[in-house]
């Protein structure tokens, strides 16, 4: 299995930025295509972009599209999410997962999940 372990997340002001990195440790990290989801207080778990086992396609939610960027360093066992443009409504936590013999936007494809780090994003 894969441990996953988030950082990078704080606070920011509207229109600011953030890269969040996903650090994977266990088995061969090649082995998972990755994705980043979020969480807002009193809402489900959402998807927000994934990648690739080797990083060649990724996929974006709507929100995320034209803002948000993932890629993914297999020599360092990392994911990131590069966060532009940032709005009060990107305010959640944001976590990683790791799937194998999947990729895409449903939740319950990945196997292994993060502890999350908080992204607070103010007017």
């Amino acid at each position: 299995q894969v441990q996953l372990v988030e950082s990078g997340g704080g606070l920011v002001q509207a229109g600011g930025s953030l890269r969040l990195s996903c650090a994977a440790s266990g088995r061969t990290f090649s082995d998972y295509s990755m994705g980043w989801f979020r969480q807002a207080p009193g809402k489900e778990r959402e998807f927000v972009a994934a990648i690739s086992r080797s990083g060649a396609s990724t996929d974006y939610a709507d929100s995320a599209k034209d803002r948000f960027t993932i890629s993914r360093d297999n020599a360092k066992n990392t994911v990131y999410l590069q966060m532009n443009s940032l709005k009060p409504e990107d305010t959640a936590v944001y976590y990683c997962a790791a799937a194998t013999g999947y990729y895409g936007s449903y939740r319950r494809g990945y196997s292994y999940w993060g502890q999350g780090t908080q992204v607070t994003v103010s007017s």
